[in-house]
């Protein structure tokens, strides 16, 4: 007798266990479906802000966006870019 009580406790503990298996499954999937969707458009505003505030940006103004030739003469007379540049340019015999 005392087998069937242990056969019927197992058989309730699976179904209890498979009951509570699927309800923690269900919230999980509530859970999931009910965050907040994501606007989209929110990041299209902010990219049209930061484009309107580009203008007001100090490397975009015409008086900075370019060197002269005196500034990029002086900048490159003393660089190591200037000294690779000519040692190619004699092993090249382009001198």
């Amino acid at each position: 007798m005392s087998l069937t009580k242990t056969n019927a406790f197992d058989e309730l503990k699976a179904i209890l266990q498979e009951e509570k298996e699927k309800h923690e499954f269900e919230q999980t999937v509530k859970k999931v479906y009910s965050k907040k969707p994501i606007n989209y458009n929110k990041l299209t505003q902010q990219v049209k802000k930061a484009a309107a505030t580009t203008s007001s940006l100090e490397c975009f103004k015409p008086e900075n966006m370019y060197h002269s030739d005196k500034d990029t003469e002086r900048f490159l007379e003393n660089s190591p870019y200037m000294d690779a540049y000519n040692a190619n340019r004699i092993a090249d015999g382009d001198y």
